[in-house]
This record gives structure tokens, sequence and C-alpha cells, in this order.
């Protein structure tokens, strides 16, 4: 079976306040398949983390439905929500959630929480998604590497 690495990360300028998520794919080598972010409007921190790991779970999808994926997050309450070991109270988040789970099949998905400067390449990509739009752009990333 092909694995599959997703780094996510989510953030917002403010909270709520303009947010964005990044999300990069590794190959089961390491290697760098797709880097992705996009601005998402305003939104909370926990929405744009959410957002990141659906966008990952999406490009995998398209890439290869049958993979294994490990979701690498450094938010705590995504990893311990999708995992199933915490309550989905709030209801905007309990909406994402659904879609994260219906995006890839939920038994081919695990998700490990990181340290921040363990998923610096996924940060990195919502600053450059937010930047591009304070400089007027739309914010959206999609590098295909491989």
């Amino acid at each position: 079976m092909t694995r599959f690495v997703i780094e996510a990360d989510g953030g917002s300028r403010g909270n709520p306040g303009p947010a964005a998520y990044g999300t990069v794919v590794r190959d089961e080598t390491g290697r760098v398949v797709v880097e992705a972010a996009e601005y998402i409007g305003v939104a909370t921190n926990n929405i744009a983390e959410y957002s990141g790991v659906l966008a990952g779970l999406r490009i995998v999808g398209g890439l290869d439905p049958t993979a294994h994926v490990e979701a690498r997050l450094d938010s705590k309450l995504v990893v311990e929500q999708m995992s199933s070991r915490w309550k989905i109270k709030h209801p905007d988040i309990r909406t994402i959630a659904l879609e994260v789970r219906a995006a890839f099949p939920v038994t081919q998905v695990t998700y490990q929480w990181v340290p921040r400067e363990s998923n610096k390449a996924a940060d990195a990509l919502v600053n450059e998604s937010l930047d591009d739009v304070a400089r007027g752009g739309t914010g959206a990333i999609n590098r295909r590497l491989c």
C-alpha cells in the first residue's frame, strides 16, 4: 500500500481574523509531492487547522485513494478530535470535521501531533498565503513538485 504524510497547519491573524491553511504532502520517502495553501477568509485558527488537513486529504485522494495517510499537525485539538479521543462541541468545527471524515476513508488515516518546530513547512505556506492576500493577491498556492 502506498503511504503519504500530510503536514498541515492553519492560522489566522486575529482569532477570528484573516485566515489561511497550508499543507505539504510527502511520499513514503519523505519527498515533497505537493505544497498547497489557500486564504479562507475570516475564520478561527481551529477552522484554518481543519482546512489544512482537509485540503491534504483531498490532494492524496486525487493521487491514490487507496493510500494510507499519516496526518501530522501541531494542533492538539484537531489530532485528538479526529482520533475520536475528544468530543467536538462547536457546531462549526463539527461541520468541517465531518467534511474531513468524508474526504478520505477514516480507516486509512492516522493523526499525529507534532511540535510546532516540526511543522515549519506547512506554517510557512500559511504565512505565504496570508502575505500574498495582504499584497492584493488571492493567497492560492498549488505547487506540484513531482
